[in-house]
């Protein structure tokens, strides 16, 4: 079977680590009660930061963000080294932007996901992860984003959604916990 994962928010905890590194540069200590009911992506708006100001704070850390201690979510590492173990072949499909693929690859890798270089696809746009997936031909695909999950509904892939607060209204199966995931 052919397996993709997107990365951020799927795999890792990428929003709530750029959320505990806002509150530190902004010297705030809004509460993760607060970040657990936002209802969008962007987690801006917690910190009374307008979508312009948000846009600026954001650019300004995607290398804290991205490359510093952003964990996994709890399961997820073994979830996909066991499917590799299976036999199974595993993609990762991330939105990232390009110059920060290499730095990218090595850092989820370092943090003990298998990567086979050739089944790592990096710096598209959201909207263009449609054709990679069905060019790769998955048999599951995995993401956060209802920007998305939403262009995936004419796919033979069987698409999950991992749970966030800001994708409740997507109708399709969920994975809640990497740890107490089954298909």
């Amino acid at each position: 079977m052919r397996f993709g994962f997107d990365i951020d928010d799927t795999l890792i905890n990428l929003r709530e680590h750029a959320f505990h590194i806002y509150n530190k540069k902004l010297n705030q200590n809004v509460s993760l009660e607060i970040f657990r009911e936002l209802k969008t992506l962007e987690i801006h708006e917690a910190f009374g930061l307008d979508k312009e100001q948000g846009s600026q704070m954001w650019n300004s850390l995607l290398e804290e963000v991205y490359f510093t201690d952003c964990p996994a979510f709890e399961g997820a590492i073994e979830f996909v080294n066991k499917l590799v173990q299976d036999g199974h072949e595993v993609f990762y499909i991330t939105s990232r932007p390009a110059k920060y693929c290499p730095n990218t690859r090595d850092w989820v890798v370092q943090k003990g996901f298998p990567v086979i270089n050739s089944h790592f696809y990096c710096g598209m746009q959201d909207h263009e992860k449609i054709k990679i997936i069905k060019e790769l031909q998955l048999d599951y695909y995995f993401d956060d984003k209802p920007a998305v999950l939403e262009t995936l509904s004419d796919v033979p892939t069987k698409v999950f959604v991992k749970d966030q607060s800001y994708n409740q209204h997507v109708n399709i199966p969920r994975v809640k916990s990497w740890v107490d995931f089954k298909f």
